[in-house]
């Protein structure tokens, strides 16, 4: 569990930062359980620095406290007595404590939380940095936060106070696939996806999943009794961020359930039109949700936006786990999996190998030696639905089919993609490269020439 994995460039980042002989300015930010904090905490391990976490406390309290950890990290005990009145005051005696020889880092970890009750703390970070620490040239200042919306907002954002003072920042998201399966190296190809199907690249969740239990057992340990650890998990990161969660809840089992509109989300969530927007606004900025529209060389109609569970965990916990609370707690998890969960659970791998296949066909495009700039996405209208569809600036278009299941007939997956072919709008009469992705390789051809591109897992796995 206190394994540390990847995170190679972040670390190069915050360390080449530190031996820089000046000061430096570093955001770090990206939604919850993404391991922002251990990022910086493996940074501390061998640098001299203080590292406070803010919280949902009075400012004096935190004031207070930050003086305490200060004291402690910086084996300077006058500072826990210091009679600090503000943050200005209470950041400049510790720093003040520090030889201007010596490089020091300062991380104040869930910012948005000290700005909740300290909302004038950007602007006295922004007074302090221009009149002292960056003529001083040896603090490494690091704000991290989990909201997403307010660190782009009033942190990086031009109207906030610290605006063009940042010398770098670091967006940290969800490992991709090909991370995250280094925390289940013992696993089969097919496990590893699986588990990725589930937890995403969040290292926390990643972490739970033990490799010497099956896929099965892990879900239900991790998933399938009150006392299990993900068994809450998304009613604590929501209810850490919002307010009147009971609506964020229908609006988010309304979208696991299939409906993407707005519309069609609205009726089924039971909720006002002007209402759901501002909850799917809040669940956008948290990176748990995303709108997507159909890929194509035109701009689309608003009305065609879908919302999508981005968040891998909170999308099997809607459509898997809070639907079926009551049978969990009444005939165990065993049960509640065989019955409730099993049954739907290959078609449901399959909606999540299509995700990984566009994650993958980035890669894949760096393996053939694509050099122009393209964009990858989907493709839907009233006639056809297109798993996978790459648009490149050479004038090429990706068009894939994907599928995870194990019975199937790669002409029938041929002559399916064909009929898509011709009712894709390719309008800047591209030239149309056919991709199919599956879960295993299907056999070569002998004496016929593929105009199809085939990939299985461990061909996305390379």
């Amino acid at each position: 569990m206190s394994q540390f994995v990847g995170r190679k460039e972040e670390l190069k980042i915050l360390s080449d930062a530190w031996r820089k002989k000046q000061s430096d300015f570093i955001p770090v930010y990206g939604r919850r359980r993404v391991g922002k904090s251990e990022l910086i905490l493996h940074l501390l391990k061998e640098k001299k620095g203080v590292y406070y976490c803010g919280k949902k406390a009075q400012a004096k309290m935190q004031i207070r406290e930050f003086l305490q950890e200060s004291a402690i990290l910086l084996q300077e005990p006058l500072l826990a007595g210091y009679d600090a009145h503000d943050w200005k005051s209470a950041l400049l005696a510790v720093t003040d404590r520090c030889p201007s020889s010596q490089k020091i880092i300062l991380a104040l970890d869930e910012f948005q939380w000290i700005a909740e009750t300290s909302p004038e703390i950007p602007s006295v970070l922004q007074e302090i940095w221009d009149r002292k620490w960056k003529k001083q040239e040896n603090i490494l200042l690091i704000l991290c936060g989990s909201y997403v919306g307010f660190m782009e907002r009033d942190i990086l954002g031009k109207k906030s106070p610290l605006f063009g003072r940042r010398t770098a920042q670091i967006l940290l998201k969800p490992f991709g696939y090909r991370e995250a399966i280094e925390f289940h190296p013992s696993y089969s190809l097919e496990d590893r996806a699986r588990t990725y199907f589930i937890c995403g690249g969040v290292p926390l969740y990643l972490k739970y999943f033990l490799s010497s239990r099956s896929v099965e057992l892990n879900i239900i340990d991790n998933f399938l009794n009150q006392y299990a650890p993900l068994y809450q998990e998304p009613e604590f990161l929501l209810r850490e961020e919002l307010r009147e969660v009971e609506n964020y809840y229908a609006a988010l089992l309304a979208i696991a359930s299939g409906v993407s509109s707005h519309t069609a989300i609205a009726q089924k969530a039971g909720l006002e039109n002007r209402a759901l927007h501002y909850y799917l606004k809040q669940l956008v900025e948290l990176g748990y949700l995303s709108r997507r529209h159909p890929l194509a060389e035109k701009n689309i109609s608003q009305r065609k936006v879908r919302y999508v569970l981005d968040d891998p965990l909170l999308r099997f916990w809607f459509r898997f786990i809070y639907p079926n609370t009551s049978f969990i707690l009444q005939f165990g998890g065993a049960r509640a999996f065989k019955e409730r969960i099993k049954p739907g659970l290959d078609s449901y791998f399959g909606y999540c190998f299509e995700r990984l296949c566009r994650e993958a066909l980035a890669r894949l495009y760096q393996r053939e030696g694509v050099n122009a700039g393209f964009q990858i996405g989907e493709y839907w209208d009233k006639n056809v639905q297109i798993d996978v569809v790459g648009l490149r600036e050479d004038n090429w278009t990706d068009l894939g089919e994907c599928k995870w299941s194990e019975n199937i007939s790669l002409t029938d997956i041929e002559k399916e993609l064909d009929q898509k072919t011709k009712l894709f709008p390719n309008r800047r009469n591209a030239t149309l490269q056919k991709r199919i992705f599956s879960r295993y390789p299907f056999p070569a051809r002998k004496g016929k020439k593929d105009d199809i591109r085939r990939h299985h897992l461990r061909d996305l796995f390379q």
